[in-house]
Formats: structure tokens, C-alpha cells, sequence
């Protein structure tokens, strides 16, 4: 069950991609195309296609014995060295279509967590990649009798070979316990840096979206944050924050998440959930939409969804709809689901100023109106307004400081003692 390895060229797997057909066409082909883009991400070369449709996938070997037959003669005429079916498959597939093929049998899961365990960075978000994949492995035991070394040694590794079922079971057990462990540790550090961060009082604006719609490309360009952006999927995959200057010297912190993709992983979504729970803790909401892609309104609709699962539809949304600039002229374009939209540019900077000033008036439904002279003994409160409210107008008279504000509830609590 080993995965693709990206970094060898010279060495790159040919695969070809399965799917059976029980969804409407069109939908089935953007889910094979997709799967495509998945392949190629994690280093492989996809050399054709092969696909059925059924009402229902066969249990046994995923496709039926005609298709099979067609598959084995493909993969010899084509030199190639596995199959991707674009479905979860189980152990009994796994293991059926092993023996029936004899190549390398890997889903769309497989590739996926691939993906993930080779671009994770952070200590973070490698215990989460090792404890999706664990808890996938775990499923799909009995499917792996062939290749449970990959089990026993961790990610990326070779353990002692095969052993006894039950001895794996409990290796994996203990090993998924052991993660969980360290990844309760990360998730306390965590919420110490979030508990820093509302006793400042800033503001949190959380960006989500498709995987490769540009969420790090805007993070980049709002804040010249130099993260990887790539025009791949899931090119960046732990999160990062940044500081974002508002109009009038606002300050918010800007938190980039991991990209959402059709059928995520549960696994991973479990993994994943500390991480995505950013978008709980937020103040708003930027839901990032490429604009250019056809399939824009089906990728909004997962995104919305995962949101969904991870319990979060309260919040305030601004939906942007990048890439503009690969569009000959701005077609209509509306969610329902938004509080405000916005449309960009991110690669060209297109619309910032825009953005900005949305962000500004949808954090500001937040605040309270001040309009009040303060005494000079205020100063630095005027200056935490300044800094997390919105200073509209400030005065210096000889009685005192003038101000026009949006000021957070705990800073108007403290003017009402004046």
C-alpha cells in the first residue's frame, strides 16, 4: 500500500484511473478529472482511463469481470504499474482487485492522504497526517495482509514485516493512542495562543475555501505573508497567520486553512478538526471561490458543507470570487449563504482595497457607535481603539480627546465610566 514518492522523477508510477458510473455523467467526469489532478499532485503520471456504469459498485472487486478483463489488457498495453479507483474502497476490493490485477491497487483516500503526509510541515500537522492514515490503515487491515510493513515503522517507513493480525491491531491501536496524546498537547497550546489573542482583543478573520482556488495567494497578497502558493492542490497544507492593516490603522489576524476538497477523508476531517476549528474561533469568514473554475458552485457547496460538519455556520461570511483576471468579462455571480461579496484578483491585486474596506464594515456589525470626549488620562484607550475598533475621527481640544468610533464592547464598557 505504499504511496507515491514525488520526489523521484525518474522513478514516477503509471497509473491508470477506475470508475464506476452510478452519478450523472457530467458529475462522474469532473470527479475523474479531479482524481487526475490528485494523481498528478502526489508525483504519478496518469496514463489512461477506464470506466463502467453500474447502478451499483460490485462489492467484491469494485468493477465488474468485464471491465476487469479490460483493465488487465490495459495495463500491459500501457506499461502500467497500478490502478486509482476514484472511490474509498474496502478491504475486500483491495485485497480482490490485488489478486485479480496484480499491480498496486490504491482510492482516492490513499492519494489523498499521500498528498498530505508529503506536504505537511509542522509538528502539527504531521501528527494529524500520521493518525488519519493510521486510523484509514486500521480499516483496511484485513485487506493489507500483502503489505503491513508499511504499518509497523510508521509513515514513509518499512517495519518488521508481516504479523499476526490481532499484533498489528494492537500496534496500530497503541500507536493512534500515542498520537492522540501528543496531539491533545498541540491543541492546548493552541488554545493558550487563542486565549492571548482574545485577551488583545484583536480580531480573527478566517480564510476557506476549495483546495487551488488561492487562498494563499490572497493571504500573500493582503499581507506579504510569503507562503508557498502553487497552482496545485492542497500546495500548502499547515495553517498560518498573519497580522492585516485595516483602514484607519485596524489591526486583525488573518489565519489560512487547509483547502476543502469533494469527499474529504473523514479521516482526515477527524484529524484535521483542531486545525479547521480556527474558522470556529473566528470573527469572520472569508470563503474563497475560484470564479474561473466551471465547477465553482459544486466546490462551494463542499465547502459549506465541511463547514457544516465541523459545526460552524454562525459566522459571518464574505464570499470572494478570485481570478477574475483569467475571465473575459464578470459574469453574474451570487451565494446565497454570503453576508457580502467580493470580487478579485489575488495574483494581480485586483480589488484589495475593496476587500479591505468589507472586511472593515463586516467586523464593524460587531461593534458599538462611540461618539464622546474623553479625558487626556484616556490616551490609551483612544490608542487600543485605534488598534482593534475603528478610529473614525480624533479630536485633540483643550477639555480633552474627541473621538468618532466602532469600539469593541469591552473598550465602550470602559468609556461608559467617563
Amino acid at each position: 500500500m505504499a504511496g507515491f514518492d514525488e520526489n523521484k522523477a525518474d522513478e514516477q508510477e503509471r497509473v491508470i484511473l477506475a470508475a464506476v458510473w452510478g452519478r450523472p455523467e457530467n458529475e462522474a467526469s469532473v470527479s475523474l478529472e479531479e482524481l487526475g489532478e490528485l494523481v498528478r499532485t502526489a508525483g504519478a503520471i496518469c496514463v489512461g482511463t477506464i470506466t463502467q456504469r453500474l447502478e451499483y459498485e460490485s462489492n467484491v472487486t469494485y468493477l465488474g469481470k468485464g471491465k476487469l478483463e479490460e483493465l488487465r489488457t490495459m495495463l500491459v498495453a500501457l506499461d502500467a504499474t497500478g490502478i486509482v479507483c476514484d472511490t474509498e474502497l474496502s478491504a475486500v476490493q483491495m485485497r480482490n482487485l490485488t489478486r485479480e490485477l496484480g499491480v498496486k491497487v490504491m482510492d482516492r483516500t490513499m492519494v489523498i492522504l499521500d498528498i498530505f503526509a508529503a506536504r505537511a510541515r509542522t509538528r502539527e500537522g504531521k501528527i494529524q497526517v500520521e493518525l488519519a492514515q493510521l486510523k484509514y490503515n486500521s480499516t483496511m487491515l484485513v485487506g493489507l495482509r500483502d503489505s503491513l510493513s508499511r504499518l509497523g515503522g510508521g509513515i514513509g517507513t518499512k517495519g518488521p514485516g508481516e504479523k499476526k493480525l490481532e499484533m498489528d491491531r494492537r500496534l496500530i491501536r497503541e500507536q493512534i493512542s500515542r498520537l492522540k496524546r501528543e496531539l491533545e498537547d498541540v491543541k492546548k497550546h493552541r488554545q493558550t495562543q487563542r486565549k492571548q489573542r482574545e485577551r488583545k482583543g484583536c480580531s480573527v478573520v478566517c480564510i476557506v475555501g476549495y483546495t487551488n482556488a488561492g487562498k494563499s495567494t490572497l493571504l500573500n497578497r493582503l499581507t506579504g505573508a510569503g507562503v508557498l502558493s502553487e497552482d496545485k492542490l492542497f500546495a500548502t497544507l499547515d495553517p498560518t497567520t498573519r497580522m492585516l492593516k485595516l483602514e484607519e490603522g485596524q489591526e486583525v489576524m488573518l489565519t489560512d486553512t487547509v483547502g476543502f476538497i469533494s469527499r474529504l477523508p473523514h479521516h482526515l476531517i477527524q484529524a484535521f478538526r483542531s486545525t479547521l476549528e480556527e474558522a470556529k474561533y473566528s470573527d469572520l469568514i472569508l470563503h474563497v471561490a475560484d470564479a474561473s473554475n466551471p465547477e465553482m458552485d459544486r466546490q462551494m457547496c463542499a465547502v459549506y458543507e465541511t463547514l457544516r460538519q465541523l459545526d460552524i455556520g454562525d459566522k459571518p461570511v464574505i464570499t470572494v470570487f478570485n481570478k477574475i483576471d483569467c475571465l473575459d468579462e464578470i459574469p453574474v455571480l451570487k451565494d446565497m449563504q454570503a453576508d457580502a461579496t467580493v470580487f478579485v484578483s489575488a495574483k494581480q491585486g485586483l480589488g484589495m482595497d475593496r476587500l479591505r474596506r468589507t472586511i472593515a464594515e463586516q467586523l464593524r456589525e460587531k461593534r458599538i457607535y462611540i461618539e464622546k470626549l474623553l479625558p487626556y488620562q484616556c490616551a490609551g484607550l483612544v490608542s487600543e481603539i485605534r488598534n482593534y475598533g475603528e478610529l473614525l475621527q480624533e479630536e485633540y481640544r483643550e477639555d480633552g480627546i474627541f473621538i468618532k468610533a466602532y469600539a469593541r464592547p469591552q473598550e465602550a464598557a470602559r468609556l461608559k465610566e467617563w
